[in-house]
């Protein structure tokens, strides 16, 4: 009895923990400093509708209000791959890959500023480093094959901006072109290199 007492309070905590990460990640992204709420989400849809015109794919927003960072990919394409081994199982990957053809839009999965672009020749190739607004998040765009014209480090960036486009730089397979994208928890006065990595994942699909 005792152990189905346990079982149960496990799963209880769980629970309770997983709708207290929603809720927090809604407050912070859809109403909160980093998302800008009901305005930014109108801005966001604004670019949108310019981008269907222009002919570039829908972006589509995660169900915590972040932008799924490349266009025209949807919460049900995405695959967790956060905990997946990499080099040889020296390490875990703590990403998630988002799988796209070379050259489709990457954009601002949240608003924030440009911190650091970056090339990684045996890492994560073209990168971009982008931090929330209010310090506490950095957002991690690897294996681009391109930057957006014109930006440049101490850029803002609005949530659906575009950052650069889908490639294989790096040390990723030509064959299989994606975007390597991480969040890192930030603490205060740590560098783009720094902080722990959360699980995007979930963030992006609900769950």
């Amino acid at each position: 009895m005792s152990r189905l007492k346990l079982i149960g309070s496990n799963i209880l905590t769980a629970l309770v923990t997983a709708a207290a990460t929603s809720a927090f990640w809604v407050v912070a992204f859809n109403n909160g400093p980093a998302g800008g709420g009901a305005e930014t989400r109108r801005a966001a849809a604004a670019r949108a509708d310019a981008n269907a015109s222009a002919g570039q794919p829908e972006v589509f927003l995660g169900t915590t209000g972040l932008a799924i960072p490349v266009a025209g990919v949807k919460a049900a394409d995405l695959i967790d791959t956060y905990k997946q081994a990499r080099a040889g199982g020296a390490r875990v990957h703590d990403a998630i890959d988002i799988m796209a053809p070379h050259g489709r839009a990457v954009v601002a999965a949240a608003p924030g500023k440009v911190e650091k672009l970056f090339f990684s020749k045996g890492g994560g190739g073209v990168t971009a480093y982008v931090r929330s607004p209010d310090g506490r998040y950095l957002f991690y765009y690897a294996h681009l094959q391109d930057y957006a014209p014109g930006l440049k480090e101490g850029q803002l960036v609005r949530q659906g901006d575009r950052i650069g486009t889908v490639g294989s730089s790096g040390n990723a397979n030509p064959a299989g072109p994606h975007l390597h994208f991480a969040i890192h928890r930030m603490q205060p006065g740590e560098k783009w290199y720094d902080g722990v990595a959360v699980n995007p994942y979930p963030l992006l699909v609900g769950r």
